[in-house]
């Protein structure tokens, strides 16, 4: 084996190691494996954290909103020291409903993550997927500053 498969595997192990944490709730396992200096976008719904804390929060409160979210991964692609990973999220979103009732609406919702990983860290993740099939718009207000006016 090459020295560059075994990058390539190691980047590879990174983050599929973040996303088994994520999927199983220890959301401090995956923080760690972030480098000291990272950039995580969310381009679903227009969010950019760079600070470990922040980013913790995030995947805390995406936890809170949607508890039964599970993330499959579908396709893993390899180059140097970045991995794209396509995904699919499930989940049941809790909403209001006629007369003070709610309904549970499951949602499936099809993404792809680019990672780019630096000494065994993560040091950029990007996602993509459409923002409004995901309705996580409860997740983004959260992290929205209020301007006044």
């Amino acid at each position: 084996m090459s020295e560059i498969e075994v990058g390539m595997t190691a980047s590879a192990g990174v983050v599929l190691t973040a996303l088994a944490h994520w999927n199983n709730g220890r959301i401090d396992d995956a923080i760690a494996l972030f480098a000291e200096e990272f950039r995580f976008n969310d381009h679903g719904i227009g969010l950019e954290f760079k600070e470990k804390e922040r980013l913790a929060e995030f995947f805390c409160k995406n936890r809170e909103l949607y508890p039964d979210s599970e993330l499959q991964t579908d396709t893993i692609f390899l180059r140097g020291d970045r991995v794209v990973v396509e995904w699919t999220l499930r989940a049941a979103l809790v909403e209001p409903f006629y007369g003070g009732l709610s309904r549970k609406v499951p949602i499936s919702l099809h993404g792809a993550s680019i990672v780019r990983t630096e000494n065994g860290k993560i040091r950029d993740w990007t996602d993509y997927y459409d923002g409004l099939t995901s309705r996580r718009t409860a997740l983004a207000a959260h992290f929205e500053e209020w301007v006044e006016l």
